[in-house]
């Protein structure tokens, strides 16, 4: 009969168990593995063999079969090196207590026989506790919180001796981090290296972004060279909400699959990839689809300065996470799903030039040169922005950071206005990413707001999606002022941060 071991296989950041079966049969010497198994778990063969060999393991001279159900499953970690050493040892009778029911195993293993981690422990973890395990073996990582995951009893071992001699009760043997252990379960405290209080002037683009944050909108910032559209955006991440345990789990879970380090987890995630950046770099991918930037920045913002200088093929690709919140990545070798629910902040100059419409400048540059380069910026891209932005420079010296509101001030607002949402919709929602069946239930326009979005939408062409988000964007206004229902001035705000800009621009150089 063959030996059972249980340990965790990843889709993506989702975890489904794995059963590995070790069974010795008569014939040549050596160790097959079977159920899909890529180059990475292939090679744990020679590593897991090695290891027993350091411990002077000894091993019938039989053919090991190592089967790692379910067989349909692609199998893409070497997280099973732990799993199957201790199923190879209990067939080959090096002990005799019984393997755990109730236990996963995790970990990969050196040729010295010690238990190293690997990228991808956290959503392993996750996965094991949803699976029902009660015991999980796995190799000291620090940087792990399980402070923070109840229900489960963790095993922390150094070698694989520590593992066999702890189904005898010698628990002894176990390194436990006194750093996990003794941790604080409150959040870290976090640290902010910016702050709206010491941006000058801007105060319309700080009510606009405060109302992003509060909604989750996406945001495209459009003004000339030097009028603070980057320094805007690295500030905003100070106005946003910590996040939740759950999502710092899932953004944890997806760096470290990514193999990117993390500085503050209650804080949400800023990236701002250069414009040069590839579609793979910018969506994921690879031979081994690993997570992109959209994803890297799930929960959080994803900035791209200079937009209209991204390629508009790598631009498109955005419509879909933007929508569903989620990029799917199909190759040949397996197909997997990573969240990306996160907020688009988008910043790029009106012309070539950057002074088209300046009052200090003179613009040099052609309708021809001007339409082709707002072009780059396609209308569904366009379309599934939230708030259209127009900045122009500030005069300083009509500017003082004392008249100027802290970020702490704004985020006290805006996480109310977060918890009025999740309270309204039950859940870890907001405005901008509710569904609209949902959404429409707690909007109720008087006739008077009704036939106001009417006159707009036949003035301005609105498509149906830029209905709603301009209905999405009054009612998170409403919520920062506290009012249960849609006011005349939060649609007027609403309308107004909605206004194409770049369009506008178009049909001036048209004429």
């Amino acid at each position: 009969m063959a030996t059972l071991v249980s340990s965790i296989g990843l889709r993506g950041i989702e975890g489904y168990k794995v059963q590995v079966e070790v069974q010795l049969l008569p014939g040549n010497e050596g160790v097959t593995i079977v159920g899909l198994p890529d180059a990475s778990v292939k090679e744990s063969k020679d590593r897991v063999m090695a290891a027993l060999y350091a411990y002077d393991c000894e091993i019938p001279d039989k053919k090991i079969i190592v089967n790692l159900s379910p067989t349909e499953e692609r199998k893409n970690s070497p997280f099973f090196d732990l799993a199957m050493a201790i199923g190879i040892m209990k067939e080959a009778g090096e002990f005799k207590d019984p393997i755990p029911e109730d236990a996963v195993f995790l970990g990969v293993l050196s040729l010295d026989g010690s238990v190293k981690s690997v990228d991808g422990m956290l959503p392993a973890i996750i996965a094991a506790k949803k699976e029902g395990f009660k015991r999980l073996y796995l190799p000291v990582d620090h940087e792990l919180p399980i402070h923070h995951i109840d229900g489960i009893e963790f095993y922390f071992a150094e070698t694989l001796q520590d593992v066999i001699d702890s189904f005898s009760g010698q628990l002894s043997t176990f390194h436990i981090s006194s750093k996990n252990t003794t941790q604080s379960s409150g959040n870290p405290e976090i640290i902010y290296t910016k702050d709206f209080q010491h941006v000058l002037g801007h105060q319309h683009a700080k009510r606009a972004l405060e109302i992003a944050a509060a909604g989750g909108h996406h945001v495209l910032m459009v003004g000339p060279p030097g009028c603070g559209k980057s320094l805007l955006a690295e500030t905003y991440p100070s106005i946003l909400p910590p996040l939740k345990q759950e999502s710092q789990f899932e953004v944890m879970s997806i760096y470290q699959l990514a193999g990117v380090t993390i500085h503050q987890s209650g804080l949400a995630p800023f990236r701002e990839p250069h414009h040069s950046a590839s579609a793979v770099s910018l969506i994921g991918g690879g031979s081994n689809p690993k997570p992109g930037e959209v994803s890297l920045a799930h929960h959080g913002v994803l900035f791209l300065d200079e937009m209209t200088e991204f390629p508009k093929r790598t631009l498109d690709m955005l419509r879909q996470p933007l929508e569903s919140g989620k990029v799917t990545i199909s190759r040949a070798a397996s197909t997997v799903t990573y969240p990306a629910k996160f907020q688009m902040l988008g910043a790029m100059n009106p012309c070539p030039c950057g002074y088209i419409g300046s009052r200090h400048y003179y613009c040099t540059c052609t309708p021809k040169q001007i339409a082709k380069y707002q072009n780059r910026i396609s209308g569904p891209i366009e379309d599934r922005m939230d708030i259209l932005l127009k900045l122009d420079a500030v005069i300083l010296e009509n500017e003082s950071e004392i008249q100027n509101e802290t970020s702490a001030e704004i985020r006290t607002r805006v996480i109310k206005a977060r918890e009025r949402q999740y309270e309204r919709y039950h859940g870890d929602f907001t405005n901008a990413t509710v569904e609209n069946e949902k959404l429409m239930t707690y909007i109720h326009l008087t006739p008077e707001q009704q036939e106001m979005m009417h006159q707009w939408t036949s003035k301005h062409n609105w498509s149906t999606r830029v209905q709603m988000k301009i209905l999405r964007l009054a009612r998170t206004i409403s919520d920062l002022s506290g009012h249960n229902d849609i006011t005349n001035e939060a649609i007027w705000e609403s309308v107004n941060l909605r206004r194409s800009q770049v369009n506008d621009k178009r049909i001036e150089v048209a004429k």
